[in-house]
C-alpha cells in the first residue's frame, strides 16, 4: 500500500483530466500561454508520476500570437477509445472572441505526437468528449446562457461528433444550467456512464473559494439530468478563508484496474494570508458510491492530507513528490518558454545558451524566457550567467506571474563590471528593489522563497555573495493580480533595442526544495 502526500502535482497544474489505459494512466493539466502546451503525466498507481510528453510540441499546432497571460490553453479532456488517445481543448483568446476556440486532437501514443487540431467551431469554454457503448461520440462544453436567468450564468450543452467527417452533427441539446439557483460558471464538464445510468459532473461556483464539484444523473445522454441532493458533492467553501487549502473543484473520474474510484481535482494551498502563489494544483481524492451517487472523500468530506492507495507500492517520495529537485538541465520537459518555440535557446552541454531577444518580459510575444514551475513554498532558484552583452541589455533570473506582474534580478553591463538589479513589476508599473555592482566574470543569481518571502542574491567572481533585494509573493499571486496561473521561476535575456547582438551562457540551473514546517 503506498501513501501519497496532496497534492499530488505541486505547482500551477491547474484543470487535470484523467483517464487510464489498462494498468497506465494519464493526466493533463492547462497550460494558458505557455509553451510546450498540455504536458501529459503517467503513472500506474495514482501515486508516482512521470512528465512523458506534451500534446503542443509544434509551432504550427496553434496560434499563441496576441494572447495575454492567463489566455491560451483552458481546460483540456483526454480520453482513450478504439487505438486512439483523443484530447478536446479550448484556445482563448481573451481580446479576439471571434477567433476559433474548441478543437480536437488525437495521438497513438499520448506522450505523443499529436495530430494538427481539427476545430469544431463551437463556441465557449472546457470541452469534454464521451464515447457511449453503441459506438456514439458525444462532445460537450460549457458556455454563456444564451438566454440567462442572472448574470454568468452558464449553460452545458452536448451533441454528437462525426468521427469520419470531423464535424459536429445532429441537434444540440442543453442538458445542465447550474445546481443552484444563482450559480455562476459552471464548466469543466465531463460524462460517465456507470451501470447504465450518465452522469454529468461540472465545476461551479467560479475558480476562487467557492469553487465546487456537482453531479447530475439521467437515463439519456441528452437528459433530462437530475441533481444529487448532497451538491456540491466536493467543496471546501463551507470551511472559510482560514484553512490550508481552499477552491476544490474542476474534477474528473477514473475506476482503478481493482475497482475502485477516484477523483483528481484542483485546489490551491494559501499562505502569507489569504494567497496561493503556488497557483491551482492536482489533488487525488478517493471516491466510493452510495444509492447510485459518488461520495467524495468520504468520511472525511474534504481534501485528505495523505491518500491511502492500495495498490500503489510505499516507495517514499519525499519533498520532491510529483515535483523537480536539484540540477534542472536543458532536456528536462519541465522547461517552458512563452506562446511558441524556443528558437532563441540552444542547449550546450549541461547549459543554455540564450540569444537576447527585442520582446520583453512585458510584451505580449517571445520574450527570450525559460521557466518552471515554483512547487513549493520553500525553494531555491539559482544559475550562473556568462554573459557577454552589448550596452543596454540585460539578462537575468524573473519571478513571472505575467506581463504586467513579475520579479527581475537582471545583470547588465557597466563601465567596471556588471550592475545586477532587482525590479518588481507590479501592475505595469516598475519599482526598484535594490542594486549592486560587480567586477566582471561570472555571476550567480538566486532567488530564496521561505514561504511570501523571496530574497534576491549575487555571488561575484569574488566569491561575496550579496543581497540585492526582497519581494513579497503575496504582491505576485491571483488574489494580488488577476489571472489564473502560479508563478513560474525563470531565466531570461533581452537585447535593449540591439538584435543580433550579445548572449548569454546559463549554467547550473537548480531547483531545490527546502523543508518548511507548513509542508
Amino acid at each position: 500500500m503506498g501513501m501519497v502526500q496532496n497534492p499530488v502535482l505541486p505547482g500551477c497544474y491547474p484543470d487535470p483530466s484523467i483517464c487510464r489505459v489498462g494498468e497506465d494512466y494519464y493526466l493533463v493539466n492547462s497550460t494558458f500561454e505557455y509553451f510546450p502546451g498540455l504536458p501529459i503525466f503517467h503513472s500506474t498507481d495514482l501515486v508516482h508520476w512521470t512528465q512523458i510528453g506534451h500534446v503542443i510540441t509544434r509551432a504550427d499546432q496553434l496560434d499563441y500570437s496576441g494572447i495575454a497571460s492567463s489566455g491560451g490553453l483552458y481546460a483540456p479532456t483526454i480520453r482513450y477509445h478504439d487505438g486512439l488517445y483523443w484530447l478536446v481543448c479550448t484556445m482563448v483568446y481573451p481580446d479576439q472572441p471571434d477567433r476559433p476556440g474548441n478543437f480536437l486532437m488525437t495521438a497513438t501514443d499520448p506522450a505523443g505526437p499529436w495530430s494538427d487540431p481539427i476545430w469544431l467551431g463551437t463556441a465557449g469554454i472546457d470541452p469534454s468528449i464521451f464515447f457511449d457503448d453503441d459506438g456514439r461520440i458525444w462532445f460537450h462544453g460549457t458556455r454563456l446562457a444564451l438566454e440567462p436567468q442572472w448574470h454568468d450564468q452558464t449553460e452545458v450543452w452536448v451533441r454528437e461528433y462525426d468521427p469520419v467527417a470531423q464535424r459536429l452533427v445532429g441537434d444540440e441539446t442543453v442538458i445542465w444550467r447550474g445546481a443552484q439557483l444563482g450559480v455562476v460558471w459552471a464548466e469543466g464538464p465531463h460524462l460517465y456512464k456507470v451501470d447504465g445510468r450518465y452522469y454529468l459532473m461540472t465545476a461551479e461556483a467560479g475558480t476562487e473559494i467557492h469553487h465546487c464539484v456537482c453531479i447530475m444523473r439521467a437515463d439519456s445522454v441528452t437528459g433530462p439530468y437530475e441533481g444529487n441532493r448532497a451538491n456540491p458533492v466536493m467543496t471546501h467553501r463551507h470551511l472559510g478563508r482560514e484553512v490550508d487549502v481552499v477552491g476544490a473543484g474542476h474534477a474528473d473520474l477514473v475506476q482503478a484496474a481493482d475497482g475502485s474510484w477516484w477523483a483528481v481535482l484542483l485546489a490551491m494551498r494559501i499562505y502569507g494570508g489569504y494567497h496561493y502563489p503556488l497557483g491551482r494544483e492536482t489533488f487525488l481524492v478517493p471516491v466510493t458510491w452510495q444509492d447510485g451517487w459518488p461520495v467524495f472523500a468520504p468520511g472525511v468530506g474534504r481534501i485528505p492530507a495523505a491518500v491511502e492507495v492500495p495498490f500503489a507500492d510505499d516507495t517514499p517520495l519525499g519533498v520532491t513528490q510529483g515535483a523537480i529537485g536539484g540540477p534542472v538541465l536543458p532536456g528536462d520537459p519541465c522547461w517552458n518558454s512563452l506562446r511558441g518555440p524556443a528558437d532563441f535557446a540552444t542547449a550546450d552541454g549541461d547549459a543554455w545558451r540564450l540569444r537576447p531577444t527585442t520582446d520583453t518580459l512585458s510584451d505580449i510575444g517571445q520574450p527570450a524566457f525559460l521557466g518552471i514551475r515554483q512547487q513549493h513554498r520553500c525553494a531555491d532558484f539559482s544559475a550562473t550567467f556568462s554573459p557577454a552583452l552589448a550596452d543596454q541589455q540585460e539578462a537575468g533570473l524573473v519571478i513571472r506571474q505575467g506581463e504586467r506582474d513579475h520579479v527581475r534580478l537582471a545583470i547588465s553591463p557597466s563601465a567596471d563590471g556588471y550592475t545586477v538589479t532587482a525590479v518588481h513589476r507590479q501592475a505595469g508599473v516598475e519599482h526598484h528593489l535594490g542594486q549592486v555592482s560587480l567586477t566582471a566574470g561570472s555571476v550567480r543569481l538566486a532567488v530564496s522563497a521561505r514561504g511570501r518571502d523571496y530574497t534576491l542574491t549575487c555571488i561575484g567572481a569574488d566569491g561575496a555573495q550579496q543581497v540585492v533585494g526582497h519581494a513579497d509573493a503575496s504582491t505576485l499571486d491571483t488574489i494580488a493580480t488577476g489571472g489564473f496561473l502560479g508563478l513560474w521561476l525563470g531565466i531570461y535575456a533581452h537585447d535593449g533595442g540591439r538584435p543580433g547582438e550579445g548572449s548569454v551562457r546559463v549554467d547550473k540551473v537548480e531547483y531545490l526544495p527546502v523543508p518548511d514546517s507548513e509542508g
